[in-house]
């Protein structure tokens, strides 16, 4: 029987797990290991463990909710992912380790100046703290719903157990230590998703290959939109979206690149993410696979999209199914480790990340007397974790839309400025006036806000998609080149 309790109780245990690694990898407790794990992290460990930290609770669970209103069009964006991937690595990489940076940011304070250093790192809080809200508002939505509603934990509570969870176990290991524990989150993620569509079909009766040979599947059959370049979803413009997406997402955050930063030199953090890119467009599909399969099943069984507040929210059709769906005790064990591995995986080194960033980019932590150091990284610490808690308990108030359109939408509002800061500064020699760096990133944010909310009408019916994104990047470069100076 699967009741809160038993659910609870896995929780637990995993936590205990995690704590076990955090116990083995953390004994060194200093600054150098918490941002950078002395630069010692086997590449084939962080290639496997960014998968879990790639997909998080979004894909675990928004991707296969989404299945049904989008099909499989979002594979237009995932193989945008994969050039965006071999961008990060042979462009961007080799400039993280040849400027020998902690922060990615420090970067731009060498190349451009004090003010573009600070509006990068800016840009990147802001981004973090709204990505790691989104991803951990999913998982916390599914965890009350199925958890604690029926023991009477109010929601706020949830978020703020969930949270410091994960606090008590990255404040001292820091990337050192999330290096390990994305390995086996990972692994659990992986393994629900197989194991979930493995005893799906056995519930409907079919191998693997009878469902991708069903007719019930050819419901889902859409995968490139080609009608019309004003539709939303059109392939060139989800292509190039999801590029732009992966160079900025993961190419310009910290909270990727951390990871990528900790490894022994520049060739094994290059193996380490062309792997990883491979293996994410793979286990993406899975996902997608595996969305169509829960609603298939759903129709059979006459088992609805479960309510939120009396609205039907497509991202708890897996977690109902999983938990609800009659389809055993094992389908629920591993949907739970999988469901509490990808909440962990993405906030754990987003916690770290914001961490870093913000000691080492505002503070400049490396000039502050040495015996204060450690102090301040751990008060840091604390602060992200509350400011997650805020933002995450707001989002129930705010957020009205499927999580993972939600997360790549606002993704072109907050990562345009960092991609035209690295472009400008990466592609020509041009120094900028600094002073001027703020109000030309304001003035383009308007302009990009005005255009995004433009009735397609106003457009000669033009829907902007992901797009929005390289346009805000664009317009950037622009602004830049106009305060350039040589």
């Amino acid at each position: 029987m699967i009741t809160p309790f038993f659910i609870l109780s896995l929780v637990i245990g995993y936590f205990v797990v995690l704590l076990s690694i955090a116990y083995f990898t953390s004994k060194e407790d200093s600054n150098e290991s918490f941002f950078k794990a002395n630069r010692n992290s086997p590449w084939y460990l962080v290639a496997f463990g960014m998968v879990g930290a790639s997909l998080s609770g979004v894909t675990f669970i928004s991707v296969p909710g989404w299945v049904e209103s989008s099909q499989f069009t979002y594979f237009q964006v995932v193989m945008g992912y994969l050039v965006g991937y071999f961008v990060v690595a042979y462009v961007l990489l080799p400039v993280y380790y040849k400027n020998n940076v902690t922060s990615i940011y420090e970067y731009l304070n060498t190349r451009l100046g004090k003010n573009s250093h600070k509006a990068g790192a800016f840009f990147f809080f802001v981004s973090r703290v709204l990505g790691a809200a989104f991803r951990l508002f999913l998982v916390a939505i599914v965890l009350q719903q199925f958890i604690f509603d029926a023991l009477g934990v109010p929601y706020e509570l949830t978020v703020v157990l969930s949270i410091v969870l994960i606090w008590v176990y990255t404040q001292k290991g820091g990337i050192k230590t999330i290096v390990f524990t994305d390995t086996l989150q990972t692994g659990l993620m992986l393994a629900a998703v197989l194991l979930s569509i493995h005893y799906i079909n056995q519930a409907l009766d079919w191998s693997f290959s009878e469902f991708l040979a069903s007719k019930e599947l050819l419901n889902f059959n859409q995968v490139f939109v080609t009608d019309s370049i004003m539709n939303r979803s059109y392939f060139l413009k989800s292509f190039v979206g999801g590029a732009f997406v992966t160079i900025c997402m993961t190419g310009l955050d910290q909270d990727m690149m951390q990871k990528n930063l900790s490894c022994r030199n520049l060739k094994d953090a290059q193996k380490n993410m062309v792997v990883f890119s491979f293996v994410l467009v793979f286990v993406t599909g899975l996902f997608m696979l595996l969305g169509a399969l829960l609603y298939i099943y759903a129709q059979g069984q006459g088992i609805g999209v479960p309510l939120m507040d009396g609205e039907p929210k497509t991202d708890l059709l897996f977690p109902e199914i999983a938990l609800n769906g009659n389809l055993g005790v094992a389908v629920a064990v591993t949907f739970i480790l999988g469901l509490i591995a990808a909440a962990y995986s993405s906030a754990d080194s987003a916690l770290t990340s914001l961490t870093t960033s913000f000691c080492v980019d505002f503070l400049a932590i490396e000039k502050r007397p040495k015996a204060n150091q450690k102090k301040l990284r751990k008060q840091i610490h604390v602060g992200m974790s509350l400011l997650l808690i805020l933002v995450v308990i707001a989002f129930k108030y705010v957020l009205n839309r499927n999580v993972i359109d939600g997360l790549l939408t606002v993704a072109g509002y907050t990562y345009g400025p960092l991609l035209g800061l690295f472009a400008f500064g990466i592609f020509t020699s041009y120094k900028v006036k600094d002073q001027y760096v703020w109000p030309v990133l304001i003035l383009v944010l308007v302009l990009v806000s005005v255009f995004a909310n433009l009735d397609p009408s106003h457009l000669g019916g033009y829907q902007l998609g992901y797009e929005l994104l390289p346009f805000n990047g664009l317009l950037t470069f622009l602004g830049l080149v106009l305060i350039r100076r040589k």
